[in-house]
């Protein structure tokens, strides 16, 4: 059976059509991007945010947005008591970790290292990587 030349057209067309297609969905499926709110570490951000909602699903009355205020101080505070308790504890566990590492790491390395440490340390959030719960 010999093709004609629309016949062979044809079935160009197609395979052009079908590979647009194919790349369409392949952009599609690699280049989406997630949905960020604005930054959660705020933490008055997030607290207007809680206490709108709150407000507008729940219904509060004024005095409940009064009570719902105090506990959510009341939280902060025990919170940052915790956090400022724990705080030492967790310095000396960090600090043994990275004594251990410098202990394992040559000479070469253990620059290397030094300079990763500082590069981490220049980027890291100055609130530290989670928004303390309850602000």
């Amino acid at each position: 059976m010999r093709l004609s030349r629309l016949n062979i057209a044809l079935y160009i067309g197609l395979i052009f059509l079908s590979g647009a297609v194919v790349g369409v969905f392949a952009d599609r499926l690699y280049s989406v991007s997630g949905v960020r709110a604005k930054d959660p570490r705020d933490p008055k951000e997030w607290r207007s945010r809680y206490m709108a909602e709150m407000k507008s699903r729940l219904g509060l009355r004024p005095d409940q947005v009064t009570s719902l205020n105090n506990i959510l101080d009341e939280t902060r505070t025990r919170f940052h008591e915790v956090h400022d308790r724990m705080q030492p504890e967790l310095d000396a566990i960090r600090e043994q970790q990275v004594n251990k590492i410098r202990a394992m790491l040559d000479d070469r390395q253990r620059a290397e290292y030094e300079k990763m440490r500082a590069e981490r340390l220049q980027h890291q959030p100055k609130n530290g990587p989670h928004p303390p719960p309850g602000l």
